[in-house]
């Protein structure tokens, strides 16, 4: 999480949205940068809302904007399913060595998900408990030009970023009856994605 407080603008990190590459671009620039614990430094919407957000209103008297990046599902769990394939997790539960892609995806639709498969929720991460949107500007990871816009615009500096925590290079595909069932068993994770395309 990045905290631009003249600038009124705070940065929530959704985990797989390259948020680590644009962390340390805006650092620099960031009034407060929160690195650990994880729970803070990738906080949902409604710990945010909970916890710092009457902090800071209290602290400047004054109510800040929030920002987000969102990816297309489908991509989202391929970063993670490449993640969780990386050698340091050989043998742990966490770990997808061994199963495919497809399986991965499937395991993520059952209503209780396997340990490597428990990865979390942009959707959850990003909704309020009313299912609207919980943060005023939401920006595609596809669409970089727009986010890129955006922060020079609002911060004065176009972050030049480079690659971060990457996941493994791998040719992943999914079979579209899998897919098909991704998006009837977790709609809201697309329906969120979607709003992307207009939160700006």
């Amino acid at each position: 999480m990045l905290v631009f407080w003249k600038e009124k603008l705070v940065f929530l990190a959704v985990p797989k949205t390259g948020t680590t590459a644009l962390e340390g671009a805006l650092a620099p620039h960031a009034s407060m940068v929160i690195r650990d614990p994880p729970e803070l430094k990738h906080s949902a919407v409604y710990r945010y809302r909970r916890w710092l957000e009457p902090f800071f209103e209290k602290a400047g008297r004054q109510s800040m904007e929030t920002m987000a990046v969102v990816r297309h599902p489908v991509d989202w769990l391929k970063s993670w399913y490449k993640y969780r394939h990386r050698p340091a997790l050989e043998g742990h539960r966490n770990s997808t060595r061994g199963m495919d892609f497809d399986t991965f995806v499937s395991d993520y639709c059952r209503d209780t998900r396997p340990a490597h498969a428990a990865v979390g929720s942009q959707a959850k991460f990003l909704l309020g408990k009313d299912g609207a949107l919980g943060v005023d500007h939401l920006f595609r990871y596809e669409e970089p030009e727009p986010l890129m816009d955006f922060l020079e615009a609002r911060l004065g500096v176009r972050p030049e970023t480079k690659r971060l925590n990457v996941s493994p290079a791998m040719e992943l595909e999914l079979a579209p009856g899998v897919e098909e069932r991704l998006r009837r068993k977790c709609p809201e994770e697309f329906r969120v994605w979607e709003m992307g395309a207009t939160r700006g």
